[in-house]
């Protein structure tokens, strides 16, 4: 009987094994096709400016002469931009200043809406589309639409303040003491909206089961959140800093819509620096790139650490 067992259960091995499909040619050639094509686009659209970039940075190139004028210059470009640009600092502190605020101000609002809505109150499905509009329109639209609201002798703000007069009204973006916030103000109006929908995914995934736990347990519903659903939110948290990061310093858009592709004093951003010098009419391609160097280090750096650091805690675990 034994042998007959094993004699079976050979038999049934030897069948599944002749059930695994073996790939034709044809399928490798489509297999090989489907990663080659993904793989050659992201080098030519993607790293291979990134390496030409990277190089242009330590030259000098007008482009004026064609490539014969590129020149080498070591890093005169990225010491030019830290002691003689007046521009730069002030553009550093701005992305600095756009992520501060996206952190501490949209992302907490978008949270905050997220919650009440889960929560499903009443008419929430019109507020969340209400709130959810910003994001589903171009940031190009939104600019324009905060320039109209904006705009010193028409603009909606002046109009209600009753401050649209030549004599006193407010220029709210050519004034370089409140032209960045309210520009802020703009982009924060669909960051909100758009941090919301990503919270509110990662609220129907958690598993109701440990709410009800909690409410067991005598936990209020602001003990349950940030006890209970916030750290299993983990990897949405994640995904939503290194949006908010991106987001923050590669902030472009609404700026150039809003000042017509101008940089204007207390509006520098690292992203409309890069855009003056190289697409500019005094074209300095090779500091522009040494701009763009900057941004994607600054970019890049604390996202790393930051995901680094919550990986080795998961690894921990």
């Amino acid at each position: 009987m034994t042998t007959e067992v094993k004699g079976a259960t050979t038999g049934t091995g030897a069948r599944r094994r002749r059930r695994i499909p073996v790939m034709s040619r044809r399928d490798r050639v489509v297999i090989l096709l489907m990663v080659a094509i993904p793989l050659l686009a992201d080098l030519l659209f993607v790293w291979g400016p990134a390496i030409a970039t990277v190089a242009l940075s330590f030259t000098r190139w007008d482009n004026l002469g064609g490539l014969g004028n590129i020149q080498p210059v070591g890093l005169d470009n990225y010491r030019f931009a830290a002691t003689v640009d007046p521009q730069f600092w002030p553009a550093v502190l701005h992305n600095v200043a756009w992520l501060l605020v996206f952190i501490g101000l949209a992302s907490p609002l978008g949270m905050l809406f997220a919650v009440i809505i889960d929560r499903n109150i009443r008419g929430s499905r019109i507020y969340q589309s209400v709130l959810f509009l910003p994001v589903m329109l171009s940031l190009a639209l939104i600019g324009i639409i905060w320039e109209l609201i904006y705009s010193p002798n028409y603009g909606l703000i002046n109009t209600l303040i009753g401050r649209t007069s030549d004599a006193d009204a407010i220029d709210w973006l050519g004034n370089s003491h409140l032209n960045l916030w309210a520009v802020l103000l703009a982009a924060s109006w669909r960051q909100a909206g758009y941090v919301m929908v990503l919270y509110l995914a990662g609220l129907k995934a958690v598993d109701p089961s440990l709410r009800e736990a909690a409410a067991l347990d005598g936990a209020g519903p602001w003990a349950t959140f940030w006890r209970v659903v916030f750290p299993v939110m983990r990897p949405f948290n994640v995904v939503i800093l290194v949006v908010t990061v991106i987001e923050s310093l590669r902030a472009y858009d609404i700026v150039y819509i809003m000042t017509k592709g101008t940089v204007l004093p207390g509006l520098e951003l690292l992203s409309m620096l890069v855009t003056q010098y190289i697409l500019g009419q005094t074209q300095r391609i090779g500091y522009g790139s040494a701009l763009a160097v900057v941004l994607l280090v600054v970019s890049i750096v604390p996202i790393t650490i930051f995901l680094r650091n919550a990986f080795r805690r998961e690894g921990a675990r």
